[in-house]
C-alpha cells in the first residue's frame, strides 16, 4: 500500500504543471455524480462480488495546489454480498486532451455484511479513473481501486476492484 501511494504521489508531482489548465476551470459545474458498477475484489475468486456505487463531487469547491486541481468527493458503494463502504476524500482532475485522468484518495467506513472481511471498519480507497466525454456534461469511464486498512487491524487482505463509470454534471 505504501509503495502504491508513493508511486501515485510521484506521478502527481510530475504532472502537476497541468494544474493551471484553463479548460478544467471553464468546465466546472456545481455538481457531478459518478454512477458506477463493476467487480469488487476481482482478484479473490472466493470473495469477488458485483458492486454498485454513486459518488458526488461539488466542483465549486475545487482548489488549486501543487498537485493540480483538487476537489472533495463523497460516495457510497454496496456489493452483491451486502458489504458497504461509505467514504469521503479528495480527487485530482487532469485534462489530457480527450481523456480525463482522475486519481483519488478516500478514507471511509466499511461494513462486511456477508462479504469479505477486510480486517477493520476503517479502510482507505486509492483509485485511478480514466474517462472520455460522450455528450455535453456526460462522461464514460473506467476505474480501478484498492481498499486497504493500512494495517490498522489484525489482518489487512485488501480488495482490488474495477468499475465502469457514468459521470453526469447537473
Amino acid at each position: 500500500m505504501k509503495n502504491l501511494l508513493s508511486i501515485v504521489g510521484i506521478f502527481l508531482f510530475f504532472i502537476s504543471p497541468l494544474k493551471g489548465d484553463e479548460k478544467i476551470k471553464k468546465n466546472l459545474d456545481p455538481h457531478k455524480y459518478n454512477f458506477y458498477t463493476g467487480m469488487f475484489d476481482f482478484s479473490d475468486d472466493g470473495k469477488k462480488s458485483a458492486l454498485f456505487g454513486v459518488q458526488h463531487n461539488n466542483e465549486n469547491l475545487y482548489r488549486e495546489s501543487f498537485l493540480g486541481t483538487l476537489s472533495p468527493v463523497t460516495g457510497f458503494m454496496i456489493t452483491g454480498d451486502s458489504a458497504t463502504y461509505l467514504y469521503t476524500g479528495i480527487e485530482a482532475n487532469y485534462d489530457l486532451g480527450k481523456i480525463q485522468f482522475t486519481p483519488s484518495f478516500t478514507p471511509g467506513l466499511y461494513g462486511q455484511g456477508d462479504g469479505k472481511d477486510l480486517g477493520h471498519i476503517v479502510e482507505f480507497k486509492s483509485e485511478i479513473q480514466l474517462s472520455v466525454d460522450l455528450f455535453k456534461d456526460t462522461e464514460m469511464g473506467f476505474s480501478y481501486n484498492h481498499l486497504s486498512n493500512a494495517s490498522l487491524g489484525d489482518k489487512n487482505p485488501g480488495a482490488n476492484s474495477y468499475m465502469f463509470n457514468l459521470l453526469k454534471k447537473f
